[in-house]
């Protein structure tokens, strides 16, 4: 038989499809909801976006100003990959003296490309393939991907209204199997606004120990907790050592573009994390840690004025979402409000988009932070206080159409 020339292979060959050579675990996951609806609103001319979690406040000036002069300066090189030296002293310094608790800065901090990247590194450095992560519920939408993508299988526990969506104790209990290694924490909770109490936090901490776990926490809205001070579970007796900390300055200072998050821990949990850090990102943006720098050293008075104003705007829109028969529990931290839309008869999602077309006043639909987000809707009000008031005009007229 005479040989098929090249030609005449090729046209044997099956047509290429791209689609084939993805990932099995990303080609099976969801865009995320939220862009959804932002992308939506983007669109839509007059609309009042209350969907994205983003301060409205500008970054300070001398924050800005002190990036700027680094630039001039040159300073455009790498940093050490767990970030500059006087960076992380500044941060260990803060914990120690806003909480109490002591880190080595050279072996028990890492500075990340936002928290996010933190949030991925903790999940890719504490799971083997099979293993599992608790995750209560409802909760910020990376979470469940970021273990799906570490190799890992998240296990969803459900928080409930009643208990103002504090996860409880004996829930996660059940949900701890012997292929259990880590419980991710994440107060004040993004999207419920909820936080925890000492109390319940040390009913965890007996479920933490009694199954060797470790604790991720995620304390981005750390600094906005409103009536009364934030708790880490690190600050209880002996679960320094089994918690990472994971912050950053992007909810308190407006500084999300910045792209600065960082991770405290034991040096074991940290140092694995930052071999990941070491082949990934190498180090965060130079400039972005001298402007968070400048933050840690001299913003705490503009982070105290925005929590107030933002504490104001809870307030407003609370007491607004009520009063126009959206039914609401007093958020104690972050920057949103969680209100029921359980009596209308409508999905979170169907509720939302109608909302969305027929007032122009975008929010979240629940079910997107997770099953028991069903029936709720999530609404930031890190908006000026004028759109708060204008938005719940709007709902109202929506609701009292329905």
């Amino acid at each position: 038989m005479k040989q098929q020339t090249k030609k005449q292979r090729l046209k044997n060959v099956l047509p290429w499809n791209a689609k084939d050579h993805i990932n099995q675990s990303v080609r099976d996951m969801p865009p995320s909801g939220i862009r959804k609806f932002f992308d939506l609103v983007s669109e839509m001319k007059g609309a009042i976006s209350l969907g994205v979690g983003e301060p409205d406040f500008v970054t300070p000036w001398h924050v800005r100003e002190a990036c700027i002069y680094s630039l001039e300066l040159g300073n455009t090189h790498y940093t050490s990959n767990k970030g500059m030296p006087e960076l992380r002293e500044a941060i260990c310094q803060e914990v120690s003296r806003d909480m109490g608790i002591d880190f080595d800065c050279n072996e028990e901090i890492l500075i990340t490309t936002g928290v996010s990247e933190a949030v991925d590194l903790a999940f890719r450095a504490t799971l083997n393939p099979g293993e599992e992560a608790v995750v209560p519920e409802p909760c910020y939408v990376a979470y469940t991907p970021d273990i799906i993508l570490a190799g890992g299988v998240p296990k969803t526990v459900p928080t409930r209204l009643e208990n103002e969506f504090r996860v409880q104790a004996e829930d996660v209990a059940r949900r701890v199997t012997e292929k259990t290694r880590s419980l991710l924490l994440s107060y004040p909770n993004n999207p419920t606004g909820a936080i925890m109490t000492r109390s319940d936090l040390e009913d965890l901490a007996d479920v933490v120990v009694e199954n060797d776990l470790i604790v991720i926490s995620d304390e981005v809205y750390a600094e906005l907790t409103y009536s009364k001070s934030h708790i880490s579970f690190a600050q209880l007796e002996g679960m320094k050592e089994r918690t990472l900390i994971l912050n950053g300055l992007s909810k308190s200072h407006a500084m999300t573009g910045w792209r600065i998050g960082y991770a405290m821990g034991d040096p074991a949990l940290v140092g694995a994390m930052t071999k990941i850090h070491q082949y990934t990102m190498l180090c965060a943006p130079t400039m972005a840690q001298v402007a968070a720098l400048e933050a840690m050293q001299s913003g705490k008075d503009e982070m105290l004025h925005m929590r107030h104003e933002y504490d104001l705007r809870r307030r407003l829109f609370v007491s607004g979402l009520n009063r126009i028969g959206l039914d609401c529990f007093e958020p104690k931290g972050a920057f949103y409000a969680f209100p029921s839309v359980q009596r209308f008869g409508l999905s979170s999602e169907e509720f939302a988009e109608r909302l969305l077309y027929e007032q122009k006043v975008a929010v979240v639909p629940g079910n997107v932070f997770g099953e028991s987000g069903e029936g709720f809707l999530r609404c930031s009000y890190a908006t000026s206080r004028e759109e708060l008031i204008e938005a719940l005009d709007r709902m109202e007229i929506f609701i009292k159409s329905l």
